[in-house]
């Protein structure tokens, strides 16, 4: 490599990681880089990360991708938070939106304004005062000014590697058909030289993404680069996965229903809805599963089930030598909160700023390692956060989940929320403060204090700002049109 040649970027292994990868990289880095991505039409992807975060907004806009184009080719919806069932008791209900609630002060979150007209006789629920949250339940959704209503997306994930792959490939990026059949390695440094295909062919590279999901057959295979299991935190290592025929209008959010082994998802997309069921293999079985999932869907069923097997943790180092994993090779976490697009969004964006110009620098893999490890661990303590902090003790699963152990930065999290009220998002942390309160006061816990500035205002100051905030919220959601509707006029040609 040198500051004139072109960067070689090998990706092995296509669907949703492997084409974000290469469209990102090739619509970005234009001629500095010389994008191949390697995959088979005879291996199949997971295909089934239909539900996203906010973050996917920007990456689209980043990338300059045409949101209607975008949401037309992938049958998208509009996704303003999950809808959990059955989490904290098993006839009780949250929901989890993607945006503010209230009004903070510099000094202290809405929360503990709100709390305090608890305590002055103020009734109404802290749902009330978020926009997002009133308007998915009321099946409602709008592009507003200055961007007030946070959303995602609720995609067909094939379909999406397919939008994607024209990107790439209009951008530059090539396609290889075949099957890797070995990974040859350098013998002076280790390093990744080429990749082997069945075929015959030998594909070099300067960079090497491994896309290859669970097989992990760069980073883990070939680098031997280890993985650490998280689950004796999270628990739950399958899924099955069904397509069904809409019988209503989709949605604009995502459910999380709990049963007594795990959850069930479902997620509303303008042509059909995509369902499942994550459940704990020593606790239910297989057969079992599938059964309680397709006694509970909505529509005819119109795929053949996809059962997963998975282990959620992370692997030791994500970037190591010239080899970096995206995406399912990297680690898993679970589904709960549509994490998985993030995760790949969020190492490609990295490693386009950390791209090198010539030798590749320890000291930028070190980094990448380190912001990536922040990353899994913060999300890992969300996701057992909806674990643990549960009055079910319905079942050995339950049971197992509120008195495991968890890690003393979750603790951490916990009690002082517990004792004071207050949440604090740390190093671009990805949920933020409403996030963590909406789900911590969804599982269960209520503050025993709150910041004192909320005493500051007068009965008069307090009944103004609570009833005006509610008020503003419940008028704007009534004005929104159906978000079925808008999603066919918005997406119409």
């Amino acid at each position: 490599m040198n500051e004139k040649t072109p960067l070689r970027i090998v990706v092995a292994g296509g669907g949703t990681a492997g084409w974000m990868a290469a469209a990102a990289i090739a619509r970005t880095m234009g001629r500095t880089v010389d994008v191949t991505l390697v995959e088979s039409d005879a291996i199949g992807t997971v295909g089934v990360g239909e539900s996203t975060i906010p973050p996917m907004v920007t990456f689209n806009r980043l990338l300059n991708i045409s949101e209607a184009e975008f949401m037309r080719a992938t049958e998208a919806t509009f996704k303003l938070g999950i809808l959990f069932d059955n989490w904290k008791t098993p006839d009780s209900r949250y929901f989890h939106s993607f945006g503010l609630t209230g009004k903070d002060h510099w000094s202290a979150g809405f929360q503990h304004f709100w709390l305090h007209g608890l305590k002055n006789g103020h009734t109404a629920p802290y749902d009330d005062y978020c926009l997002e949250l009133v308007a998915a339940l009321q099946g409602r959704f709008a592009h507003l000014p200055d961007n007030r209503l946070n959303y995602a997306y609720q995609l067909d994930a094939t379909r999406f590697a397919g939008f994607l792959r024209g990107i790439a490939t209009t951008e530059g990026a090539r396609r290889t058909e075949g099957r890797i059949a070995r990974v040859e390695l350098k013998p002076e440094s280790g390093d990744i030289a080429a990749l082997h295909l069945e075929s015959g062919e030998r594909i070099e590279g300067d960079l090497f993404l491994d896309c290859t999901g669970f097989r992990a057959l760069l980073i883990g295979e070939a680098l031997h680069v280890g993985y650490d299991d998280w689950t004796h935190w999270l628990p739950c290592d399958a899924a099955i996965a069904v397509q069904t025929e809409n019988v209503a209008p989709p949605k604009p959010y995502t459910q999380a229903t709990a049963h007594d082994s795990g959850w069930q998802w479902r997620v509303p997309l303008q042509h059909r809805t995509g369902n499942g069921i994550v459940y704990c293999s020593r606790y239910l079985s297989r057969e079992a599963a599938l059964e309680r999932l397709l006694g509970n869907l909505e529509g005819k069923v119109i795929t053949e089930p996809n059962n997963l097997r998975f282990t959620t943790g992370t692997r030791r180092r994500q970037w190591h030598r010239n080899c970096v994993a995206i995406g399912l090779s990297s680690g898993f976490m679970e589904p709960l909160e549509a994490t998985s697009i993030h995760l790949i969004q969020r190492a490609i964006l990295r490693l386009i700023r950390m791209l090198p110009q010539g030798r590749i620098s320890e000291r930028d893999i070190i980094e990448f390692n380190d912001q990536q490890d922040q990353d899994m661990v913060q999300i890992r303590d969300f996701l057992i956060l909806h674990y643990h902090v549960t009055e079910r003790r319905d079942s050995p699963f339950w049971r197992h989940c509120a008195s495991m152990p968890i890690p003393d930065s979750l603790t951490q999290k916990i009690e002082l929320f517990r004792e004071t009220g207050r949440v604090f998002r740390r190093n671009e942390e990805l949920f933020a403060e409403n996030s963590w309160v909406q789900v911590m006061m969804g599982q269960g816990i209520m503050p025993q204090s709150y910041h004192p500035i909320a005493g500051k205002l007068t009965e008069d100051e307090l009944n103004r700002l609570l009833t005006g905030l509610r008020e503003s919220v419940s008028r704007t959601a009534a004005s929104l049109p159906e978000h079925a509707a808008y999603v066919a006029q918005y997406c119409a040609i």
